[in-house]
């Protein structure tokens, strides 16, 4: 017999405005513990030197995890002009140097080719399989990677300011999968002077923005308090970029149970993905039918 898991029934969403030197894992563990919460997970990984939202998805929530994953997420970041680095970030040990200081006119310029359907190369220090194993843990151990290429979205990547001749700031929108180290060290490659990453910020991810987020600070203060609760967003928060349609009553049921069932829709193409609700309430997640929903998630009320 399977052991039951300890903790609440609790579901939601937590918005954690992530410091710099703690892993998600970690934050994810915090909260899950603050709330005593059954489940836990993210969505979307930082590195532990990064800061921004880490939205934490609780419960029936972690359901939703994989919607708000696919969704656009904006970073603000600082690179380092004249250095690459093993890591690609401020933490690795330098690896190659250059004099040259491209201009603001230099680096615009550069900057179309990261924007729209790119392919990037993951960083050597990054959470990509090899061969079953995590590419960093080789990494650490000196061995030389060579990562496939995979496809990322840019929707814009714009230089907001340079503080001085050796750093850069942009800010940056993309899909599913991008690693903003990667940006930076192709970059400097393209502009002939190497750079890697030395402050790294998510600003927004899908619906959540960092400005609503938590501090851990707060997480601690208000641990296994009901003044943390307050600060949940609802599940259906993580299904914002879902079309809703509305179930019947004797709907609901069915649709819990794993089986299509009527449902009311507007402006909903045939076949397209689409969340139901009853009452303002999650029920499942699934494909729309021309009035009827095949469920494909569902929700325990």
């Amino acid at each position: 017999m399977a052991r039951k898991r300890k903790g609440r029934d609790i579901s939601g969403w937590l918005v954690v405005d992530k410091p710099a030197g703690v892993t998600s894992t970690a934050v994810v563990n915090k909260v899950r513990w603050a709330l005593q919460a059954k489940k836990a997970g993210h969505a979307g990984t930082l590195d532990p030197e990064a800061t921004g939202v880490l939205a934490v998805a609780l419960g029936e929530a972690t359901k939703t995890v994989p919607y708000v994953t696919d969704a656009l997420k904006a970073y603000t970041f600082t690179i380092r002009l004249g250095q690459a680095t093993n890591t690609d970030d401020a933490e690795g040990e330098v690896i190659a140097e250059s004099d040259q200081r491209p201009d603001d006119a230099a680096i615009k310029a550069a900057l179309g080719a990261f924007v729209g359907d790119i392919m990037q190369v993951p960083p050597q220090f990054s959470a990509v399989k090899v061969n079953g194993e995590r590419a960093y843990k080789k990494a650490r151990e000196g061995e030389d990677m060579t990562l496939a290429a995979r496809p990322l979205w840019v929707e814009e990547l714009l230089l907001v300011d340079r503080p001085d001749i050796d750093h850069a700031v942009l800010e940056m929108v993309c899909g599913k999968g991008g690693y903003v180290r990667a940006i930076a060290r192709d970059l400097g490659e393209a502009l002939g002077c190497h750079a890697h990453v030395v402050r790294l910020r998510r600003t927004w991810s899908g619906p959540f923005r960092a400005e609503e987020g938590v501090s851990m600070e707060q997480v601690d203060d208000l641990a296994q308090k009901p003044e943390l609760d307050a600060h949940l967003l609802p599940l259906e928060t993580g299904l914002v970029d879902l079309p809703e349609v509305r179930c019947l009553a004797e709907s609901v049921a069915k649709l819990r149970n794993g089986n299509p069932a009527n449902v009311i829709a507007s402006d909903v193409e045939y076949g397209e993905e689409v969340w139901a609700s009853y009452e303002g309430q999650a029920i499942a997640v699934g494909t729309y039918r021309g009035g009827e929903m095949q469920p494909a998630r569902v929700f325990v009320g």
